[in-house]
């Protein structure tokens, strides 16, 4: 398939529509202000276009099906396509789709689990990344100096990742304490993966778990040094970011979805088939040197499996992050829009 030349700068906001509406984004919560916007998330918005619902996505820099789609043209003829809404900082991502005022996001099965155990009305519709030896999740730096070397050497030290609640936090506390580490002996900041590898190089931190395409950058500072990446961890069982969708927008646009799911399915097949081409689109995007861009893999037809939405409900309820019994896994998630489930199972 030819690649675009250029970004559809058309389809992006201008930068005083995104400052407004970020600031708008930003002081929106589950009750009382975000009323209006959560109802127009929910119901999508006409584009201009007959039969096309317009989804309310948030415009971060990062590799994200979302924005591979709409550049290889992905969307077109279908019921549906994104329209950007500014960036949207990572922890607000999924409580903002729980209250509809964005109606997909892409982050870790576990602020999803906690959602739906705080009653937030979110689903799972699709996977996401497949991390591999060689395309991981995220990846673990120290300085090159030499004073971390082992997990133990952690205790005492302080620890940068994007959020709370997610795959960075999780997956990293399980590690360590299977490592003989006590965490309570560590403190965790978080930083945003785009200003970890500076942050870790200045001494704001002492260790960065930074994901893709980030990371990419961080292993060519030859201040710094990879320990680590989730595949060591935990052989990728924790590194799959799904999609999820608002129920509302769900249950009202139910085509919507399954053209988002059809669009971006097809777009993770081609990543994995053409990494390169796709490290060339992200670079763009990003205004970063290619070889910086990590490779990303993906699920095979972004098919839902359930082992790993299991190994964060078994983990959030070992740290009394939610009741036992409280969430299951088909409570997470849901194949019924994606086109390729059948095929897969």
């Amino acid at each position: 398939m030819k690649i675009l030349e250029n970004m559809r700068s058309g389809r992006l906001p201008k930068a005083a529509a995104a400052l407004t509406l970020a600031l708008a984004l930003a002081g929106c919560g589950s009750s009382g202000n975000g009323g209006t916007a959560s109802e127009q998330g929910a119901k999508g918005e006409a584009s201009g276009e007959a039969g096309v619902v317009e989804f309310k996505y948030p415009d971060n820099p990062g590799f994200d099906l979302v924005y591979l789609a709409d550049e290889l043209g992905y969307f077109e003829g279908m019921s549906t396509k994104p329209k950007y809404v500014g960036k949207v900082a990572a922890p607000q991502i999924i409580p903002l789709v729980g209250t509809g005022d964005i109606d997909f996001g892409s982050r870790m099965v576990p602020l999803v689990i906690s959602a739906i155990a705080s009653g937030a009305d979110i689903k799972v519709v699709s996977a996401g990344g497949k991390t591999l030896e060689d395309a991981p999740h995220m990846k673990y730096f120290v300085r090159n100096d030499g004073s971390i070397k082992t997990p133990k050497d952690l205790e005492g030290k302080t620890i940068g990742f994007n959020s709370f609640g997610a795959c960075a936090e999780f997956v990293s506390k399980k590690w360590f304490k299977e490592q003989g580490v006590d965490i309570d002996k560590i403190k965790f900041l978080v930083v945003p993966d785009d200003k970890q590898e500076q942050t870790l190089e200045q001494g704001g931190i002492d260790l960065a778990i930074i994901h893709a395409p980030f990371s990419g950058k961080a292993e060519h500072n030859d201040k710094l040094v990879k320990l680590w990446s989730d595949y060591d961890l935990d052989g990728g069982l924790g590194g799959m970011a799904p999609y999820s969708v608002n129920g509302k927008f769900a249950r009202e646009h139910p085509e919507a979805v399954k053209d988002f799911v059809s669009a971006i399915a097809k777009t993770a097949n081609w990543v994995n088939e053409n990494p390169e081409e796709a490290k060339e689109i992200i670079a763009k995007r990003l205004g970063m040197d290619v070889k910086y861009i990590d490779r990303f893999a993906y699920v095979e037809n972004l098919v839902v499996t359930e082992e790993p939405i299991q190994y964060y409900i078994d983990i959030l309820e070992e740290y009394d992050k939610i009741p036992q019994g409280k969430v299951t896994v088909k409570d997470v998630y849901t194949n019924e829009f994606n086109e390729f489930a059948g095929q897969s199972a």
